[in-house]
C-alpha cells in the first residue's frame, strides 16, 4: 500500500503540481483557509474530494465520530489556531450515513478508549430514541442511524458552544457555524442546520 501511495503522490506531481505550480508555491509560503472544517475520519470521506475544495482551502479536524469534545487539549488548540490565527470565517460540522462511530453506541466493546471517546455522542442517541419508536425493520434502523447522525451533527454543534473562543467569535459576528451531512449513497452534502 505504502508503494501505491508514493507512486500516486508521484503521479500528483507530474500533473496537478506540475501544472499549478505557482499556486502550490504560493501555499508554501503560508495558508489562509476560510473554513474550519471538524469531519469524520472515516476513510470513505475526503473531503476535498466531495467538496473539490482546493489544497489551502479547509483546516480539518478528524476524528471519529466528528466529534467537538468538551473540555479537550487536541481539539481546542485546533480552534484556537483556526479562529484567532488563521481568521477563518465559516465553522462546519459534518457528518455523513453509515457512521460507524454512531452504530457502535448501540454494541458493548471491549475496546478501551473508543467508548470513552464515543460517549461525546452518546446524547445523540438519546436524543433520537426519546422521539421515535424502536425499529421493526431493517429500514427503519437505518433511517434511525440516519437521524442519530443527524443529531449528532446538531449536538456537537451545541459542544462549540462551550468553549468560550467559539462563543466569543460567533457573538462577534467574527464566524458562521454550519452543519453538514454527507450521503455515502448518493454523494450528497446537504446543509442540516
Amino acid at each position: 500500500m505504502i508503494d501505491k501511495l508514493l507512486l500516486g503522490n508521484y503521479q500528483f506531481r507530474q500533473t496537478d503540481f506540475t501544472q499549478n505550480i505557482s499556486y502550490y508555491q504560493e501555499l508554501a509560503g503560508g495558508q489562509h483557509p476560510e473554513v474550519l472544517w471538524i469531519g469524520c475520519s472515516d476513510s470513505r470521506l475526503q473531503t476535498g474530494h466531495i467538496t473539490q475544495a482546493k489544497a489551502g482551502e479547509l483546516f480539518i479536524q478528524r476524528n471519529i465520530g466528528n466529534i467537538v469534545p468538551i473540555h479537550d487539549w487536541n481539539f481546542a488548540t485546533v480552534l484556537e489556531y483556526a479562529l484567532k490565527h488563521l481568521k477563518v470565517k465559516d465553522v462546519v460540522v459534518c457528518g455523513h450515513s453509515k457512521c460507524g462511530a454512531i452504530r457502535a453506541l448501540d454494541h458493548e466493546t471491549t475496546d478501551s478508549y473508543i467508548p470513552l471517546w464515543l460517549n461525546n455522542a452518546r446524547e445523540a442517541k438519546e436524543r433520537v430514541d426519546k422521539k421515535i419508536q424502536p425499529p421493526k425493520t431493517p429500514l427503519e434502523a437505518e433511517e434511525r442511524y440516519s437521524l442519530i447522525e443527524q443529531e449528532n451533527v446538531r449536538l456537537q454543534i451545541e459542544h462549540l458552544y462551550t468553549y468560550p473562543i467559539f462563543k466569543q467569535a460567533i457573538e462577534s459576528k467574527k464566524i458562521s457555524v454550519h452543519g453538514l451531512y454527507y450521503s455515502l449513497e448518493t454523494g450528497e452534502l446537504k446543509k442540516i442546520v
